[in-house]
């Protein structure tokens, strides 16, 4: 699958979003990935899935893990397409954990799949949490980098798409942008 391709899909349901948009990570942009209007329909979710799962295949994970909310259908469908265990780190109180019985083994291999990097903090929450259970993160995986492969994760990083999305710090607004209200979209 091409990266033109990817970007297709996102503009064809409307997933791709233009505006003034307050990041998870705190930046501003124009642009907003809303990765579950993407998801919404399986064929999708599934040729996406099959897309990302073919890249990652040669990291040889025995387990997938994706921060919730945002990386659970794709990390779901990734780990379907490749017969892995599939496991997901959700907030509480704020931090993402591992919940619900959900265990690493020592040494087990996983890879962190999640829809949208920007500045990679809820990745580094998940490589955290396999780390400190004792695993070992084999890479990363996303749909979309925003960050155009400049957010380095100490792994392999691997996406669909990888684009150099602007991002402003919130007081470095341009007047432009200031003038149109800011939406918050995503995950909180």
């Amino acid at each position: 699958m091409t990266q033109d391709e990817v970007l297709h899909i996102f503009r064809d349901t409307g997933a791709l979003l233009e505006g003034h948009y307050v990041l998870r990570s705190g930046l501003h942009s124009r642009q907003f990935f809303q990765c579950a209007l993407a998801l919404q329909e399986m064929p999708t979710v599934e040729r996406l899935g099959k897309a990302l799962a073919k890249k990652a295949a040669k990291l040889e994970a025995v387990t997938v893990i994706a921060p919730a909310i945002g990386g659970l259908v794709i990390g779901q469908e990734v780990a379907r397409q490749l017969r892995l265990r599939f496991i997901f780190a959700e907030k509480e109180e704020g931090k993402l954990v591992l919940r619900r019985g959900f265990k690493i083994e020592r040494g087990e291999k996983i890879l962190v799949v999640e829809d949208v990097v920007t500045k990679g903090g809820r990745v580094q929450e998940t490589i955290g949490i396999v780390h400190t259970n004792g695993g070992y993160v084999a890479g990363v995986a996303a749909i979309v980098d925003r960050s155009n492969g400049a957010v380095k994760f100490g792994v392999p990083f691997i996406s669909l798409l990888a684009l150099n999305v602007e991002a402003f710090e919130p007081d470095k607004i341009p007047m432009d942008l200031k003038a149109i209200p800011a939406v918050k979209p995503g995950s909180k």
